[in-house]
């Protein structure tokens, strides 16, 4: 098993419990909660591999979509669906900084291979970590995390800024990947906990 489909099933269910929650959270019907929880695990990566010139793996490939239902039903049967403030609660925390940075690495892998240049690398890393989970947002009519939460888009600009420079220097492999994402995870939960945010321009 490849680093980038680690990368992948790791980024597909932790970003599947993390669309369940917020559709939980929004009060969404089943139907509701599938859309939101494939939009969350999966839609990143079909913008991904579109841009890459790549038949998306979801469409390709059955285990994403069911890693997708696997989850939801898991969590309807630890009835994590009756916790109060989720979004508040660790799992969840956990949940979407394991998505974010395992999909940010996936992304920059991709844009790798296919011999994209510095930009085209940190926009495919950019763009798997949160473009599910903008548009489940969107969708939803709420204000996408990555403009508002604590360093949410800068991690995954980080991770293929790292990515790009290790493959330059032919230092990319399982210990450094292994690396990248303990720091990058740890970098995550960092600034949620110290509340780290981008400058804002005052009104």
């Amino acid at each position: 098993m490849d680093e980038l489909l680690v990368a992948e099933i790791i980024g597909t269910i932790a970003f599947a419990l993390s669309g369940f929650y917020v559709a939980v959270k929004e009060k969404l019907d089943l139907l509701g909660i599938f859309i939101a929880s494939f939009l969350t695990a999966l839609g990143g990566g079909i913008v991904r591999d579109t841009i890459a010139d790549r038949a998306p793996y979801t469409f390709t490939h059955l285990s994403p979509t069911l890693f997708v239902l696997w989850v939801i039903g898991l969590s309807i049967l630890f009835r994590l669906h009756h916790k109060d403030e989720i979004e508040k609660k660790f799992y969840f925390i956990i949940s979407d900084t394991l998505g974010l940075v395992s999909f940010a690495i996936s992304g920059a892998l991709v844009g790798l291979q296919v011999e994209f240049n510095f930009f085209g690398v940190i926009l495919l890393a950019l763009l798997t970590a949160v473009g599910g989970g903008v548009m489940r947002d969107i969708l939803l009519n709420r204000v996408p995390v990555l403009l508002t939460s604590e360093f949410y888009g800068t991690v995954a600009l980080l991770i293929g800024t790292i990515l790009f420079v290790l493959e330059k220097y032919n230092s990319l492999g399982f210990v450094p990947l292994m690396a990248v994402f303990g720091c990058g995870v740890a970098l995550r939960l960092l600034a949620y906990y110290k509340q780290w945010n981008l400058p804002k321009l005052g009104v």
